[in-house]
């Protein structure tokens, strides 16, 4: 009898092993599905602005989590976790509490996609600044929610981190390494890799006999061609650089943060302010109706012109000091952790 239930608990576990990743393959399969509108591979061209508004329509029907909620998710897969630990470990488990530890695991998957849903902002947030360096949008967002995923998993709410600060790191780390790796290769046309080679292998014979590096000319003359076209050949020769390279000491900086990118604004930019106007009304909507006017005129979030303390009071017909007071309340408000959270990823 015992020989059976144990069968059947690993029959059991092996069930759930099977299902265990499935909310997070939902997830980026949900992604891709969308994002299929959103980047159009057979032009290899950046979306239009209405395809990337629809696309975050659908990842915003999600809220953003609190702290406090953050946490309750965390627990919820902890406990999974546990309980996948246990059916493991243990070899007779009754019906009951195998019911109860299946209930458990399940319970932690629903807890990942939620995690993982209302995250997905974040990852287009940070895909979106490496737009242009060999990765279309929809592949950077695909190598982000990889690396979502892998910090659910390795989430710590002992720490006391925020989720979105812990995540941050595993998004651009998925995001740079998928950059490097693909970034690595430049395919030529045959002929030209057939030139190539040929000039290299003249170059390699003219040092050991100049006892130095050969010129282009002296190339040229070696092999019956132009200059002009060796030139070219080894132009094509050059191993490109990684706009990922690591620079200073540190290496806390990249190639790439140092070139300007002058191009107008492209579908990427638009997504990233449709993202900063939600989670900035959603902070307002933590003020009473007063103190967000207040903020309204003083930043020009309406209508772009922004006005000093006296005309505000002007405008409210209240004292210039009292127009001052209500503004630092309501940004003392904006600043709390669970209000102000979201809205400082886009400050990094």
């Amino acid at each position: 009898m015992s020989q059976m239930i144990k069968q059947r608990n690993i029959w059991d576990l092996d069930q759930r092993r099977d299902d265990f990743e499935e909310p997070t393959i939902q997830a980026i399969r949900d992604i891709e599905e969308f994002a299929n509108d959103v980047v159009e591979e057979a032009t290899n061209q950046e979306p239009s602005v209405d395809s990337v508004q629809h696309y975050l329509q659908e990842i915003g029907r999600v809220s953003l989590l609190s702290a406090a909620e953050e946490i309750e998710l965390a627990e919820r897969i902890e406990r999974s976790k546990a309980a996948v630990g246990r059916l493991e470990a243990e070899e007779d488990v009754s019906s009951q509490l195998r019911l109860a530890l299946l209930r458990d695991i399940q319970d932690g998957d629903d807890a990942r996609r939620h995690l993982i849903q209302a995250n997905l902002r974040l990852v287009v947030s940070i895909a979106k600044k490496y737009v242009g360096r060999g990765l279309s949008l929809l592949d950077l967002i695909q190598e982000g929610n990889i690396g979502l995923m892998r910090a659910v998993e390795k989430f710590d709410y002992h720490k006391g981190n925020r989720f979105s600060t812990y995540a941050t790191w595993w998004i651009r780390q998925a995001v740079t390494r998928s950059i490097a790796e693909q970034g690595r290769t430049i395919r030529l046309p045959v002929h030209m890799s057939e030139s190539v080679g040929q000039v290299k292998r003249a170059s390699e014979r003219l040092s050991q006999v100049l006892e130095r590096q050969p010129t282009a000319d002296e190339i040229a003359v070696a092999l019956g061609q132009t200059t002009e076209r060796v030139e070219r050949v080894l132009e094509a020769s050059r191993r490109p650089v990684s706009l990922e390279t690591p620079v200073g000491e540190d290496g806390e900086h990249t190639l790439g943060d140092f070139l300007q990118d002058d191009v107008q604004t492209t579908p990427s930019d638009f997504a990233s302010r449709q993202l900063l106007r939600r989670d900035l009304a959603d902070a307002l909507d933590h003020l009473s109706e007063r103190e967000r006017r207040i903020i309204d005129l003083r930043y020009g979030l309406l209508d772009g012109q922004r006005r000093t303390l006296e005309e505000v009071g002007r405008v409210l017909g209240m004292t210039r000091e009292r127009a001052r007071q209500i503004e630092a309340e309501a940004l003392r408000r904006l600043r709390a952790p669970d209000v102000g959270q979201h809205l400082r990823d886009y400050l990094e």
